[in-house]
């Protein structure tokens, strides 16, 4: 049966979840990674799916652990990003499963609670990383003290700032992007420079950008937008003071007209444009949406600081990949061999090549940090990352119908935060009720 995202998501979150997934976990045995022997000489196909976002950063570690024994052969499979999560569901319905896949972190959740993914936690214990290791990918993919996923591959959400603007402007970035007065005071001064520049810029109608950009401005603060364990959460939204300060911020950026006009209009189709034209003064994004596209000379006079709460604090997105071992693989001792592979310190240390970041916080060095420094200050403060660990988040923030981005489009452009925010409470409610029934 091939259903659709929707379709799927929403089963996902419903009361029949359990036995649509749950069943096929009891028919599809999971290995035991941690029994004596496992994995001595493994050899053979390792099937591995991979996000089409990601296809070029796996492929490279793949390479790399084909050059590095003849024992495994790994056949890659990339999928569109918009069907990753049906895929993998409809093959653990059918059955018919992969030995390894590179997931989203942020859905990690909804498998792991579904108990269709291989319990990893003697494989996660054996790197003896400790805090080494990104607790946010982390707990993505633990339930009840087990970790069904390991960390594979960071993009985390940062704050870009030109420094070329900020000295024009007469602003010390540390000082200017500590706070929200401080923001402000920096967009004023940056946008009063003239040749049409801004201090600041969101993608205004692309629900997931600005989940991921604007959240950590609260999280900066030790709350979040859901409270609750998983099975029991509820919104956390009317009455959150630093979400409310949050929207005031962006409304203000927005009416005394500090980021671009296409701001409001942006799906993130053009999201770091303006930053890599040298125009914007500050630039929430991820390393992965600039890198790419900027010249050498600018990255060289940008900096990278985490994300601020109101009155200080830093925070940042936990985003990126878990690699899960679906239940029921073929060559699930093949697939743990690839998995120590892929997180080993040498693979790691590359990742910045493909414009991702490292999990590890052990990849920093001197000679690191000369070479990456716009992605070390996230890998030297990696317990500021965050991201919620929910069965609703793909139906709270991904979907562009959903109450996350009405909420920040009506605070925002019409200015009616608080009833934004009271209207957000009651969807929020209702969209984990049923999620979690």
């Amino acid at each position: 049966m091939e259903l659709t995202r929707r379709q799927l998501l929403a089963l996902l979150g419903a009361g029949g979840a359990t036995a649509a997934l749950g069943g096929c976990a009891r028919d599809l045995a999971a290995a035991d990674v941690g029994a004596p022997g496992f994995g001595d000489g493994a050899r053979g196909t390792v099937e591995m799916w991979c996000r089409s976002d990601t296809v070029n950063g796996v492929q490279a570690v793949v390479d790399a652990f084909h050059a590095a024994q003849d024992r495994i052969r790994v056949r890659l499979t990339p999928i569109q990003n918009g069907q990753y999560v049906t895929k993998v569901a409809t093959a653990i319905r059918g059955g018919r499963v992969p030995d390894v896949i590179d997931i989203d972190d942020i859905y990690s959740t909804m498998f792991a609670f579904r108990d269709v993914f291989t319990d990893l936690t003697p494989l996660v214990e054996d790197l003896a990383l400790g805090d080494a290791l990104s607790p946010g990918h982390l707990a993505l993919a633990t339930k009840d003290g087990k970790h069904y996923g390991v960390p594979f591959l960071g993009d985390f959400s940062v704050l870009f700032c030109n420094t070329e603007l900020f000295d024009r402007a007469g602003l010390d970035v540390d000082e200017h992007t500590a706070s929200f007065d401080g923001i402000l005071e920096a967009a004023r001064a940056i946008a009063a420079l003239g040749d049409d520049t801004y201090g600041w810029s969101f993608p205004g109608n692309a629900s997931g950008a600005l989940g991921f950009t604007v959240q950590p401005h609260v999280w900066a603060t030790g709350t979040d937008l859901i409270a609750g364990d998983v099975g029991d959460q509820r919104g956390n939204v009317a009455g959150n003071d630093a979400l409310r300060r949050t929207l005031d911020l962006e409304r203000t950026l927005w009416e005394e007209q500090l980021v671009p006009p296409g701001c409001f209009a942006d799906d993130a189709s053009r999201w770091s444009a303006d930053y890599v034209a040298g125009r914007l003064g500050m630039f929430p994004g991820g390393y992965g949406v600039v890198a790419p596209n900027a010249s050498p000379e600018l990255l060289e006079r940008s900096r990278v600081v985490l994300l601020p709460g109101p009155d200080g604090g830093r925070a940042f997105f936990d985003g990126g990949d878990n690699l899960c071992m679906p239940a029921g693989g073929k060559n699930p001792e093949a697939a743990a061999e690839l998995i120590r592979f892929a997180v080993a310190l040498e693979q790691q240390a590359r990742m910045p090549e493909g414009f991702y970041s490292p999990i590890r916080s052990d990849v920093v060095t001197p000679a690191f940090e000369a070479e990456h420094p716009l992605v070390t200050p996230t890998l030297k403060a990696l317990d500021a990352g965050y991201a919620p660990t929910t069965l609703a988040y793909n139906l709270i923030y991904n979907q562009q119908d959903g109450p996350w981005l009405r909420m920040f489009r009506r605070a925002v452009f019409d200015g009616e935060v608080d009833a934004a925010m009271d209207e957000a409470q009651t969807t929020y409610d209702r969209i984990l009720r049923q999620a979690q029934a």
